[in-house]
């Protein structure tokens, strides 16, 4: 029986190479060709007969199911399958039975940042977690150099425009504040641009000590050590795309306040 047609990008993107969005940029640069010659935006090919290359490699659908990882990345890596500036990458972390799999970050952290990073093999699941058009909430612990006040929470909300772009997150919060400040915030955003956290941080004059992504959706970082890897089941899949809770949801700029210990008479 005749394989079924599919858009050239999906083909690409279930091949584990990039993104639906990525491969799309792949092709109107010309660098994706199907049987010999340069391909275009739209196109669809048969998996199994057609020849598709990128970059002068041939590409193939992966044999068996599509494979998902979460990630403890640490700071000093690139999330990068190739990077001629910066040696260590993220898919150094990978054990030597996957290391022939071919993974793509969905969704990346700076080299001087570090905690949860998606890995997966799936193009379907990447383009999900990363298409503007679907809500994925992603938290982060900020640490500061200076303390930040609570008065100006909203800034980071409403925003700062740098050149022609403007930076925000979407809530944000003081973690463990002394005085109505504190050096630590724990901040949401969905879909950020290059360094966003710390560029927005920057301008309003506190620059970022150090940034740590611990969840994705309901998906939390806790019980992965640093440097380790971990294979994803459906249900944890599942997770990147539930809502995480949040203490006083109605709010924009939200206080949260330390726990007070067991042991505290």
């Amino acid at each position: 029986m005749k394989s079924a047609e599919v858009r050239l990008q999906k083909f690409i993107a279930d091949a584990g190479v990039c993104s639906r969005r990525a491969a799309e940029a792949l092709i109107e640069a010309g660098d994706v060709h199907v049987n010999g010659k340069v391909a275009q935006i739209g196109q669809k090919v048969i998996p199994g007969e057609d020849e598709v290359s990128v970059d002068g490699s041939r590409i193939r659908l992966p044999r068996g199911e599509a494979m998902t990882l979460a990630v403890h990345k640490p700071r000093g890596l690139v999330c990068s399958n190739d990077d001629p500036h910066n040696p260590g990458t993220v898919f150094d972390l990978l054990p030597p039975q996957l290391a022939a799999r071919r993974f793509f970050c969905a969704g990346r952290l700076d080299k001087d940042s570090e905690g949860l990073v998606i890995l997966t093999s799936d193009g379907e699941l990447a383009n999900r977690l990363m298409h503007p058009r679907n809500v994925v909430v992603k938290r982060y612990h900020v640490k500061l150099e200076n303390p930040f006040p609570s008065s100006r929470l909203t800034r980071l909300i409403k925003g700062v425009k740098i050149e022609e772009d403007w930076f925000r997150v979407e809530r944000a919060a003081l973690v463990n504040p002394r005085n109505d400040e504190s050096n630590e915030l724990d901040v949401w955003m969905h879909h950020g641009k290059k360094r966003e956290i710390r560029q927005l941080f920057l301008a309003l004059g506190f620059p970022v000590k150090r940034l740590r992504r611990y969840q994705i959706g309901a998906f939390p970082l806790r019980g992965i050590p640093l440097r380790a890897v971990k294979q994803l089941s459906n249900k944890e899949i599942a997770r990147f795309f539930q809502t995480p809770s949040a203490p006083r949801p109605h709010h924009d700029a939200i206080v949260i306040k330390p726990k007070r210990s067991s042991h505290a008479r």
